[in-house]
């Protein structure tokens, strides 16, 4: 069987979105090649040069380390076209010009391999067009692809066929995105700005009309159209100003250039004019983030908005009304009802900007996507929203909002005056009562319900995202529960994949409470008698925020810090019991994993992560340290790498440790967890998210199969009190020029004296059961000191850590 292969990419153009897509092939191990012009003077690599020392500077940061930029290949036109040959994917990022990008491809024509893939990123640019440029023979391997800014952390990838492109050639991409570059993918029709910027920005000079005759400000608009309406916190103004007002208007005229009268049709065309207060803050250069101000300025700490009426910044700040807040909690169809019939601005303004999506989302359907869940998709990954426009319509009753929609369109409230289509109010849908069915989304073209595409690729993706209405299979019902409680669910999938038992916490941010340690445990006892292995997964956002502190107030309030050190003690247990389990345990880590989530990932046998997982012990934030085995962990670890190294002094292989652990270091996705000791390189990194449990249940069997046997309990030597002292000499300092505080010193020596072993001798051999019971004392200790105190309830009542 032959694969498309892609062993080398090379990205064309190292500008802000080149040199991005180069750092995240770099990140995923994909080997590349950055290419640009020759510069005039010096090397003639040093626009990429300076691109690369760029990317390290950038936040948030589009590479897992700053280190791995020199992993990306500098390249030339001049120079270096040769190279071109060794790529199977040649990715074009260059200015969006139409006729640079023309003429780029004229000159590396000569130079792309035989089978290599040719896509231009273009946020909008016909396609089919620039395909006119390429020979007969690079036709067929050529598309779009436009990944959105930035390339790292955004999960929308689009694909933009010609007519002239094979079939195979996006399925062939589309499994390389998905799964080594860990995107969500939507195939687009080849019209203008595709599908998640035409839907996107279109909502978003919708929501500028809608404020303008509402008369609201951009801080009460950005409010309501942040998460209160389960889209990206930014909201709507403070998004355009991080993308850039100058990005926002490229995208606009790119409609305006290509959409209305003597172009191509669109009943929404009049819309398309740039915004007058848009066009006087591109005049004055405010573009937004990158110049300092915007709709929005930073003056000190203060966050000041623009009058549009003065174009003067004043005091921000302002906040939606409490009762449209209270509206929004309530079911789909009660919330758009409420909305819609509210005599308030603010209720009407949100009817007005969700009327206005699906009214547009509905009649340019069949034009630029092939199918309802490509749009609700493209909004989701590409926009941040947690439902796309057709989701939110169907749960709030398809035809009443239909008609509600119709009545306004009818009284000249909606900004198109265009019907919405006929599928909408018979037929198919209006029977379904939506869209989105279990036999598929509606096609407004076809006039069918179209499944999603079956590539081998998604045969990885266990639990998928679906839209609402599909009746995806839902983890927390699939497969054959073992034993269930509020605190964890242990269970299996069906059939052949049956054979290795899955651990998913239910409670809130998957706190670790004395029930979830007492389930693990129980899922450990299970695995070894029944089953290859025991993978720790939740399908969700967050693998464990740690130990549940709430749940052993109580405990505490009781008896004190000896009952909370028989909690600790169990909790302890259960880690080591995942270490040494007689099958292996592997924990499958998305998001967060702090404190007791990390000392969960750390004690199993192997750790599968998702790129943007973030592993910390972070206990210092509520004045307490580490105390379910992180810090034996750190000292086990550094015995281990001296033992390997020609230095038998364990000190210097504590240091980081020590200080990630002291300063609540959590590292800035996987790779960087990697780097702070979190994550072995033994362990797997996966790209996509979807495919993590994938991945982690076939770990473990593949560890089971080459006979996994659990490691030897051994003693190892730790630094002793000599260690403890020179460490606590570096924190004198800290303490004396004002770098940290006194409790930080107190706790920060506390750290160093687990870590260290206490008061033995340098090379003293001391078990983890050892430093665990100096753990727990210290631990428990800090429970009793007023400082630690303040921090627990600061944090529980603020969800902000206190510096005391």
């Amino acid at each position: 069987m032959s694969r498309f292969q892609v062993k080398k990419v090379a990205v064309l153009g190292a500008g802000v979105m080149g040199a991005q897509i180069a750092a995240h092939l770099v990140n995923c191990r994909v080997p590349v090649v950055l290419f640009d012009l020759p510069a005039k003077e010096g090397p003639k690599n040093g626009i990429v040069s300076r691109a690369i020392e760029g990317l390290k500077k950038l936040k948030p940061a589009p590479l897992g380390v700053v280190e791995d930029a020199s992993l990306i290949q500098q390249a030339n036109y001049e120079e270096h076209m040769d190279v071109l040959k060794e790529c199977d994917l040649i990715i074009e990022a260059i200015a969006e010009r139409m006729d640079w990008k023309t003429d780029l491809y004229e000159r590396i024509a000569p130079f792309i391999a035989e089978g290599a893939i040719v896509a231009s990123n273009t946020s909008g640019l016909s396609i089919t067009t620039l395909s006119e440029a390429l020979p007969e023979a690079i036709k067929p391997r050529f598309c779009g692809i436009h990944f959105f800014n930035p390339p790292r952390y955004m999960a929308l990838v689009e694909l933009i066929n010609t007519p002239t492109t094979q079939p195979a050639v996006l399925d062939d991409l589309e499994a390389f995105v998905t799964t080594a570059l860990g995107k969500g993918v939507i195939r687009a029709h080849d019209t203008p700005n595709f599908i998640a910027n035409r839907v996107g920005i279109a909502g978003i000079l919708a929501t500028i009309k809608e404020a303008e005759a509402f008369g609201l400000s951009y801080d009460v608009v950005d409010d309501l159209t942040g998460k209160k309406l389960g889209r990206a916190s930014s909201g709507t103004f403070r998004t355009a100003d991080v993308v850039g007002l100058d990005t926002m208007a490229h995208v606009i005229k790119t409609l305006q250039d290509n959409l209305g009268e003597g172009k191509i049709a669109d009943p929404f065309a009049a819309m398309y004019g740039t915004p007058p207060v848009l066009a006087k803050l591109l005049d004055a250069k405010s573009l937004g983030q990158k110049t300092g101000a915007g709709f929005y300025k930073k003056v000190g700490r203060d966050i000041l908005r623009l009058d549009p009426e003065s174009m003067e910044y004043v005091p921000g700040g302002a906040k939606a009304d409490e009762v449209v807040g209270r509206m929004l909690k309530k079911p789909a169809g009660e919330r758009l009802g409420l909305l819609r019939h509210a005599e308030g601005a603010e209720p009407r303004f949100l009817w007005a900007i969700l009327r206005d999506q699906f009214h547009y989302a509905a009649v340019h359907l069949a034009s630029i996507a092939e199918t309802a869940r490509d749009i609700d998709f493209a909004m989701r990954w590409g926009f941040g929203a947690k439902q796309g426009p057709f989701e939110l319509w169907q749960e709030a009753g398809w035809l009443q909002v239909a008609h509600w929609i119709k009545e306004d369109i009818d009284a000249g409230k909606a900004l198109g005056s265009a019907p919405l289509p006929d599928w909408v109010f018979t037929g198919p849908v209006a029977d379904a009562g939506g869209v989105h069915t279990p036999e598929g989304s509606w096609s407004a073209s076809s006039q069918a319900f179209i499944p999603r595409r079956k590539l081998p690729v998604y045969e990885r993706q266990l639990f998928p995202e679906a839209v609402l209405g599909s009746n995806a299979p839902a983890f927390e019902t699939a497969g054959t529960t073992l034993h269930e409680d509020d605190a964890i669910r242990l269970w299996t999938l069906d059939a052949d994949q049956g054979d290795v038992l899955i651990a998913s916490i239910k409670t809130k941010m998957h706190a670790i409470s004395p029930d979830v340690a007492e389930g693990l445990a129980l899922g450990v006892d299970l695995a070894e008698k029944s089953y290859k292995g025991l993978v720790i997964w939740s399908n969700h956002a967050m693998f464990s925020a740690g130990a549940d502190l709430q749940s052993m107030l109580p405990a505490f309030m009781m008896g004190g810090a000896a009952m909370i050190d028989g909690v600790e003690a169990e909790l302890q247990n259960v880690m080591l019991r995942l270490r040494y389990a007689a099958v292996p345990v592997v924990s499958a880590i998305r998001g967060l994993a702090l404190g007791g989530g990390c000392e969960m990932a750390v004690y199993s046998a192997k750790r599968v992560a998702a790129m943007e997982s973030y592993i910390g012990l972070v206990e210092v934030g509520v004045g307490l340290v580490p105390g379910a085995g992180g810090l034996a962990y750190i000292a086990r670890r550094a015995a281990e790498n001296a033992a390997r190294s020609s230095n038998k002094d364990v000190l210097p292989f504590l240091t980081e440790g020590f200080t990630a652990a002291a300063m609540a270091s959590v590292g800035t996705g996987a790779i960087d967890s990697r780097r702070l000791g979190y994550l072995l390189d033994s362990d797997v990194i996966v790209p996509n998210k979807d495919e993590l449990l994938f991945v982690a249940l076939n770990e473990a069997r593949a560890l089971y199969t080459s006979g996994y046997r659990p490691p030897h309990k051994r003693l190892f030597p730790v630094a002793g009190r000599n260690g403890v002292a020179t460490i606590k000499g570096q924190l004198v300092n800290m303490r004396d020029g004002s770098f940290i505080s006194a409790h930080d010193f107190h706790i920060a020596s506390l750290i160093a004296g687990v870590v260290c072993g206490g008061d033995v001798d340098a090379g003293t051999l001391v078990s983890e059961e050892y430093l665990m019971t100096l753990e727990r004392q210290a631990f428990c200790a800090l429970l009793e000191h007023p400082k630690t105190q303040e921090r627990i309830m600061g944090m529980m009542s603020t969800g902000k850590p206190v510096r005391n």
